[in-house]
């Protein structure tokens, strides 16, 4: 039965913190996989890594139409980037309300496992490929905000502070 999980809210030490490999693939990790799947919708959002809930493990789970829905990944990695980039705007389950137009690489090739422990690569593009970007950098340590000027940091970061956040 999935449990149900707290996200973390900005800023928590936890999601600057990089997350280690999953290394034991069980029905613990697909019943974990469930729980952070049920914690992402109910936010809502469309992504959200076990970091977001203060599981420093290399986890995913993004449900994306052009993705075909839900899908898991374990261990994702970058293996190569486009240099032709997009705008996208992006947010956080863990500081919901606050949104800011980032640029990131419009494609990109990854590696990942399967909660059955398989090794698969796949090419994303588009919001598919910004989405996994913003993920991995989760799991790297590195929170989205991170990836704006200051300038723009600073602004987004005081707006959720007068919210309550942080």
């Amino acid at each position: 039965m999935p449990m149900t999980l707290t996200i973390l809210r900005y800023p928590d030490p936890l999601l600057q913190q990089p997350c280690a490999p999953v290394l034991v693939f069980d029905g613990e990790l697909q019943s974990f996989s469930d729980s952070l799947y049920n914690a992402m919708r109910a936010a809502p959002g469309v992504g959200i890594t076990a970091a977001h809930v203060g599981r420093l493990i290399r986890l995913v789970v993004l449900d994306l139409p052009e993705l075909g829905g839900r899908k898991t990944y374990v261990n994702p990695e970058i293996l190569s980037l486009s240099s032709d980039t997009m705008d996208h705007t992006e947010g956080s389950v863990c500081m919901p309300g606050m949104t800011e137009t980032v640029t990131r690489p419009r494609s990109a090739l990854i590696r990942y496992q399967n909660l059955d422990g398989s090794v698969v690569e796949e090419e994303m593009r588009d919001f598919a490929a910004i989405c996994m970007q913003h993920e991995i950098d989760q799991l790297d340590g590195k929170f989205w905000v991170h990836r704006l000027s200051r300038l723009k940091r600073e602004r987004l970061v005081k707006k959720w502070q007068k919210t309550g956040g942080g």
